[in-house]
This record gives C-alpha cells, structure tokens and sequence, in this order.
C-alpha cells in the first residue's frame, strides 16, 4: 500500500543492481510512494545488471557513475538535478565490495591494496558523495541520505572479514558529516544496520546461509528482509523522521540487542563437540579460530 509519503521529492539512488538489491527494492518503494530519482552504478555493474530495466519500470534514467570518483559524482548530481528539475531531497548509499573476501584472503592476512579498496569503494565513497553534495549545494533543506550498514561494526563476525571495518568507518562519516550538514542545512544522515540479506554482495560472506540462520533464531521477530528494510528507508527519507539524524538504526528483528535465545541455544547444543573428521570433542588446532 501506498501512503504518497514521497510525493514531490526528488532523489539519487545508488546499488540498484538486480531485483535481489535492496537498492532496487528501495527504488521500487520510492516510485510507489511518488517520488523521482536517478538510479545509478558503475559501468561493469550497469552492464552486467539489470540497471536499465529498472530505470524503465521507475520512468527514469541511469546514469553511470563510479562512487570512487569525484568528477563522476560531480556529473552525476548535476545530471541529475537538471534531470528532476531541482535540488536533490534524498540519497541512498547502497554500496559494498571487498576485494579481500571475494578472493579468500584471511583478516589476519589482509591484502592491504585489497583493503585500499574495499574501504573506498565501501566507505569512503559515501564521504566523497557528502562531500561533493555540500560543495554543490544539491540537497534540500530538510533532505535525508542513508546508507546501509551491518552490526559486523560493532561486534566480530567470523568471515565477515576488512568490511567489518569499513562499515565501521561508513557509520562513523555518518555521524561526522550529519553534525556539520545538520548545523548548516538541516539536512540528515542515517545508518541502517540491516539484518544479513541475500544479496549479489551479500552472497560472497563465508558462511552467509549460516550467519542468516543464526540471525533468525537469535532475533525475536526474524531477519528483516530486503523488502522490509525498504520500507524503513522510505519512512527515513519522509518529512515522518525529519529530527533523526546521526543515528545508526539497528532493522534487524532485534537482534542486536541479545545475547542468547532459546531457538539458538537448543541448535547450538544439538551440534556440540567436533563434527569434522579428527573425531576430537574440543576443537582441533584446523578451527580452533574459526
């Protein structure tokens, strides 16, 4: 159902890549609640997705940008205010990629060009669209810009390795940059932690199917899905949330505020001992890090 709670706003979109992107399922939302946007991604990624589809079925357009980059950013929010005729009033950061995970590296055993990028493309990227947003003057009065997070910032999740810290650094540039643009423009900035999601970039964590298992058992109302954590951003970008800022926004079934549930605990002592081929009871030198 839609309430019109976008009706007049303008946006930018980034990471919409397939119907498995939350991204995605944000812009649809969007749509629904009348708003207009820009979608945009890179290139391999507008080309390798489904980009243009969904640009079609939003009656808008993609414009290909490399969040790493200044002078696209620049490009991309003067395309689009002179696409939407006029400032922009909302941003989705949904942008995630670590060279380190996709090629099995270790976090004791970091690839630090790998992490270079991983912490730009993840991070600092969402800095360098703050940064040029203010510069340009593109966001309204009253604007939100949310990016999406994960509680791997705030605790250790074995396999979640260097993004663990880049959404660390994304949730701290929140904070930050929302003091200054708050004080100067009354513009918002947001974290979402979202609950683990089965998207493109979710799917190269170690153990995902596991991590979303657990997730669900230890949070009394579920894993949030990607459909739900829209909806969340869609209250976030209203003029509904127009005095929450600085915040990272836990959507994750309550999760984060557990310690042990009793689904989790009856799974978790139905495989206690070693289940691997040692045959040992306590954990052999092969996991004990594991």
């Amino acid at each position: 159902m839609a309430y019109n709670l976008l009706k007049g706003k303008r946006g930018i979109i980034f990471g919409a890549l397939n119907a498995d992107s939350i991204a995605w399922k944000v812009a649809q939302r969007a749509f629904e609640e009348g708003a207009t946007f820009t979608l945009t991604n890179t290139g391999v990624a507008m080309r390798m997705g489904e980009t243009a589809q969904l640009a079609e079925a939003c009656n808008t357009i993609a414009i290909e940008a490399d969040a790493t980059s200044v002078e696209d950013l620049e490009n991309l929010f003067k395309q689009s205010m002179e696409a939407l005729g006029g400032k922009i009033d909302f941003v989705l950061h949904s942008i995630g990629m670590s060279p380190n995970v996709r090629k099995g590296r270790h976090y004791s055993d970091l690839d630090y060009s790998y992490l270079s990028k991983t912490l730009d493309v993840s991070a600092v990227s969402f800095h360098k669209v703050l940064q040029v947003a203010r510069k340009m003057d593109a966001i309204n009065q009253w604007g939100s810009v949310v990016a999406l997070s994960y509680v791997a910032a705030q605790r250790t999740f074995y396999g979640y390795n260097d993004m663990a810290d880049a959404k660390a650094l994304l949730e701290s540039i929140a904070r930050s940059f929302g003091y200054i643009y708050g004080r100067e423009r009354n513009v918002r900035i947001n974290t979402i932690s979202q609950s683990p999601t089965l998207t493109t970039a979710g799917s190269g964590v170690k153990g995902m199917d596991k991590l979303m298992d657990f997730s669900e058992r230890m949070a009394p109302l579920g894993n949030a899905t990607g459909d739900e954590c829209a909806d969340y951003c869609i209250s976030l970008f209203s003029d509904l949330t127009k005095k929450v800022t600085m915040q990272n926004l836990f959507h994750d079934g309550g999760f984060s505020s557990m310690g042990m549930s009793m689904r989790a605990l009856t799974q978790y002592e139905k495989g206690l001992g070693c289940d691997c081929e040692c045959g040992n009871d306590e954990p052999c030198g092969e996991h004990i890090f594991d």
